[in-house]
């Protein structure tokens, strides 16, 4: 391996996770007795205490939800099957703050003069978009249990219910509590719905302390208790999946058909639980954005502002997938062909930062324009370097796949023609590398689009994209010039997620 590529990847993890390493420095800046007075105080047990219940009850919602549809779809014999496993996964596709004015202005349609906000319509609007979180590895789990241990079981007594519980759910326990942990870390740092919907959490209230008057130190005190509260998540998922009971598969008995039940007189009310959940989940916000879009589009004007904004959207989202996608690509080579306790350290250090809510990311890099980079305050290049920050293990899972796939021995035939390491590295390992890095470059762009907390603090002035303008007219209840921003929003991230849930049912025995 050439010297350069671990210092390469050395920097380049350093360069990403500068805005988080600066906010750890920042808060050695204040008194120790006012920073502990900032975060044990009144208002921050209020912030975690509404956020804990508010990621409690979410979190169980999802996992009742994700199971159930999962093994309806996966394990039973229910009519449209296939159609309701595609529909179910969409909702994946919508973000929460698109969810939220979806339902808020559906209210004031059905309702008018009441009000759709507070802790029970966050808990339903987040639980409608994050289930797919605990579902589709449900599924994946689900398709994947060995048929044999169940007619083994059966064949020794136990009825198609206690085996489903005692032998399948078992095996594929570890997804659906990874599952769960994704739908906590989504809640923590979820800004959108919690916002529009009014209800207090730890990120709204950074948010509020950077726009209104900039309080640094209650924003940085509040950051880092979301810093520990997502640690505190990561550390209970790190140590379930290193104890959770792994089950091997022998011999050809896993390509068979998993076993599928009748669910007899209990078919018609799994349906309609089913398909209640999914369309409502997908109905209302859909209803919502075409009712409204329709009214949107009719304005003067408006079609010229959707395009500005789609396009400053698709730019930004592509400058920093290119900027991304350069970052992961040394440090994919470094993981896999140094497997070492330096490159699973930077791996990880990597998706500790995907995991932080944007908003604690976006204010971090405010201060360190402020402070550090003021040149590039108020410009693309600081808001690029937040969303390397934030997506940098989007473009790094499939460029580790592709290095993994990519013979080094081909490296190393042509140093020994005399070529350099780096003629090598480009000539050969990067175009074998390129599906990888391509699908990586495309995740990341459509996961940038929908970013909305970071982008809020960080665009430049009279920098719009279709997150931001949805945003502002949603806080005006605009909601008829709101709706073709959440329109494309939603189409755009739609096409990916019923991609992976078709090719997942295709691939299925």
């Amino acid at each position: 391996m050439p010297g350069w590529l671990p210092v390469l990847a050395c920097l380049t993890t350093g360069l990403a996770l500068l805005p988080l390493f600066y906010l750890v420095l920042r808060t050695t800046d204040y008194p120790a007795e006012d920073f502990y007075q900032a975060v044990f105080s009144p208002r921050s047990a209020r912030l975690a205490s509404t956020s804990l219940a508010l990621t409690g009850a979410v979190t169980a919602l999802c996992l009742i939800i994700g199971v159930g549809l999962a093994t309806l779809v996966t394990r039973t014999t229910i009519p449209l099957r296939r159609t309701l496993a595609v529909l179910a996964a969409l909702p994946l596709a919508v973000p929460s703050y698109v969810a939220a004015f979806g339902w808020q202005s559906m209210n004031g349609i059905i309702s008018p003069g009441t009000t759709f906000e507070g802790f029970t319509a966050a808990t339903v609007v987040i639980t409608s978009v994050t289930y797919p979180y605990v579902y589709l590895p449900a599924v994946a789990a689900l398709l994947r249990v060995n048929p044999a241990q169940e007619e083994a079981s059966r064949s020794l007594g136990r009825g198609p219910v206690r085996t489903f519980f005692s032998v399948t759910v078992r095996q594929a326990a570890p997804a659906f509590t990874s599952g769960g942990l994704l739908c906590a870390i989504y809640v923590i740092a979820d800004f959108g719905a919690v916002s529009i919907l009014r209800v207090d959490t730890f990120t709204r209230a950074v948010f509020t302390s950077f726009s209104m008057g900039f309080d640094r130190l209650g924003g940085i005190a509040l950051s880092s208790v979301l810093l520990v509260m997502t640690a505190l998540v990561l550390l209970v998922e790190g140590r379930l999946r290193r104890t959770s009971t792994r089950y091997a598969t022998l011999g050809h008995s896993a390509s068979s058909p998993p076993l599928r039940l009748s669910l007899g007189g209990w078919t018609a009310p799994a349906l309609l639980l089913a398909w209640a959940v999914v369309v409502t989940s997908l109905a209302v916000p859909g209803t919502a954005l075409a009712y409204w879009s329709y009214r949107g589009v009719s304005v003067p004007g408006s079609l010229a502002e959707v395009a500005t904004a789609f396009g400053n959207s698709l730019w930004v989202a592509a400058l920093a997938a290119a900027a991304t996608t350069l970052l992961a690509v040394p440090l994919a080579v470094y993981i896999a062909r140094r497997p070492s306790i330096l490159s699973r350290g930077l791996e990880r250090l990597a998706y500790l930062a995907h995991s932080l809510p944007g908003v604690v990311i976006g204010l971090s890099v405010v201060m360190l324009g402020i402070s550090v980079l003021p040149g590039l305050y108020q410009t693309t290049w600081l808001l690029v370097l937040a969303y390397c920050t934030l997506m940098l293990p989007l473009a790094l899972g499939p460029a580790v796949a592709a290095a993994l796939s990519a013979p080094p021995e081909l490296e190393e035939a042509t140093r020994a023609l005399g070529k350099s390491s780096v003629v090598a590295y480009i000539r050969i390992t990067l175009p074998l590398m390129a599906p990888g890095i391509g699908s990586g470059f495309l995740l990341v762009m459509l996961t940038v689009i929908k970013e909305l907390p970071a982008t809020l603090m960080l665009r430049p002035t009279g920098f719009d994209t279709l997150a931001t303008r949805l945003w502002t007219y949603t806080g005006n209840e605009s909601f008829a010039a709101a709706a073709p921003f959440a329109v494309l929003l939603v189409l755009l991230a739609a096409v990916p997620a019923w991609l992976m849930m078709s090719r997942m049912l295709k691939e299925a025995p």
